[in-house]
């Protein structure tokens, strides 16, 4: 597996970040959500936001490197209306592990697991010890877990964990929520056959920590992970990916919610399955 771009940030190069997020914050006490609104400047004032969702994707890039396995590809399957329209078809029939699984030997079934996967690949539960083992099992080759374990291990230490705000079981502190959920907005396919897809997916996401004590409150960023698929045991699997940053829109005037309200929001909205 190889990782020469690294992971999302400043252009391509190695261990940027997808946290380099341009948002500002309140200009008044209170909660760090405050009832301020996002600025339109490009400042990037947010260090500490930045420093946590910066080592947070550096890690993932971190245990991504090594092997020899990830094609871009530069082929013509560009997106018309008919292949970005809901098809209608069914994504998965099954979950394995609480992810999804079973999908359709075809294009738009390498598409939605690639889509799945990315929610998996940057989730709070990567950083559980106890749940990252079954994730890697359920999303990657088998011949690449062990390696695969072992780099994660590695990359989401206790120091690592520290840094944002969790134990070493990736757990926050009582009173606390730690948010990393990632929304795939769209897939591209850009080289297939029966046992092969390179896969690219546009996702946006929120990550932080709420709480009113909180030193990393919940921000959002946009980053596009490529995956290189293999049709293995009836499924689609990863068998290396790479994230860079972006595209990212300019940033809308919305009024910052709460610490609160943002942990409700994470405890009611649970996720879904993704199709093409």
């Amino acid at each position: 597996m190889n990782l020469d771009n690294g992971a999302s940030g400043g252009g391509d190069e190695q261990y940027g970040g997808v946290g380099q997020t341009r948002t500002r914050l309140p200009e008044r006490g209170g909660d760090v959500y405050g009832g301020a609104r996002r600025g339109r400047s490009s400042s990037r004032s947010l260090v500490t936001v930045v420093g946590v969702v910066v080592l947070l994707v550096a890690a993932i890039a971190f245990a991504n490197r090594g092997g020899g396995d990830s094609s871009s590809g530069n082929g013509n399957n560009k997106p018309n209306t008919a292949s970005t329209a809901a098809s209608g078809t069914r994504p998965v029939k099954s979950k394995s592990a609480g992810i999804p699984s079973g999908f359709a030997h075809d294009q738009q079934g390498a598409e939605s697991a690639a889509a799945n996967y990315a929610v998996a690949l940057v989730s709070a539960d990567i950083l559980r010890p106890a749940r990252r083992s079954e994730i890697l099992q359920q999303v990657f080759v088998p011949n690449q877990v062990p390696a695969l374990a072992d780099k994660f291990n590695k990359a989401y230490n206790k120091d690592f964990l520290n840094n944002v705000g969790l134990d070493e079981s990736g757990n926050p502190t009582a009173g606390h929520t730690y948010v990393s959920r990632t929304m795939p907005i769209g897939t591209k396919t850009t080289k297939y056959s029966d046992t092969t897809a390179t896969v690219e997916v546009w996702c946006t996401g929120v990550f932080g920590t709420t709480g009113d004590e909180s030193t990393n409150p919940v921000s959002n960023d946009y980053f596009t992970m490529t995956f290189a698929m293999r049709w293995s045991s009836g499924d689609w699997k990863v068998a290396s990916f790479f994230q860079k940053e972006g595209p990212a829109p300019v940033n809308g005037d919305n009024k910052i919610s709460t610490s609160e309200e943002i942990s409700k929001a994470v405890e009611e909205f649970g996720g879904f399955s993704y199709a093409r």
